[in-house]
C-alpha cells in the first residue's frame, strides 16, 4: 500500500500548500480507491485526498458499512492526521473499529481506530 500511496502523491494538485497528501481506501470486499488533494486559488473549493477517496467509493455505489480501512500519506517526513472536515466523513462511512493507517513520506506510521481519531462524532442521531 505504502508504493501505491508514494505513487499517488505525484497526482495531487498542491500549487498553493506545496502539500501534496494522496489516500486509498479499502472496501471490504478487496476493492480500492484512491484519491489526492486538490486545490483551488478558493481555499474553501479545496477537497482532501481523504474524502476525495471516500466520494469515489460512494461514486461507484459503495455505501456506509461498505468500507474497512484508510490508508493516508503526506508527502513529509512527519506524520500528520486528517482534518476535523475528513475526520466527520470518516466517521459517517467506517466502523469505530475500523484502522485508519497514517505514513509519512518516509514510510514511517501510526495506525488508530476511528474511534480514537474521531472520539466525539455527529451523526445522525444528532439530527434528532
Amino acid at each position: 500500500m505504502e508504493e501505491s500511496l508514494k505513487r499517488l502523491l505525484k497526482n495531487s494538485y498542491s500549487p498553493y500548500s506545496g502539500f501534496k497528501v494522496a489516500s486509498i481506501v479499502l472496501m471490504k470486499d478487496g476493492k480500492s480507491f484512491g484519491g489526492v488533494n486538490v486545490e483551488n486559488a478558493s481555499f474553501g473549493a479545496t477537497i482532501c485526498a481523504e474524502r476525495v477517496a471516500i466520494n469515489n467509493a460512494v461514486a461507484s455505489g459503495y455505501k456506509k458499512g461498505d468500507f474497512s480501512k484508510l490508508y493516508v500519506m503526506c508527502d513529509s517526513p512527519r506524520i500528520s492526521t486528517s482534518c476535523f472536515l475528513c475526520r466527520q466523513v470518516i466517521s459517517e462511512f467506517f466502523s469505530p473499529d475500523d484502522e485508519i493507517i497514517l505514513y509519512s513520506n518516509d514510510y514511517d506510521r501510526e495506525i488508530y481506530a476511528v474511534r480514537d481519531l474521531c472520539p466525539y462524532p455527529f451523526g445522525s442521531d444528532d439530527l434528532k
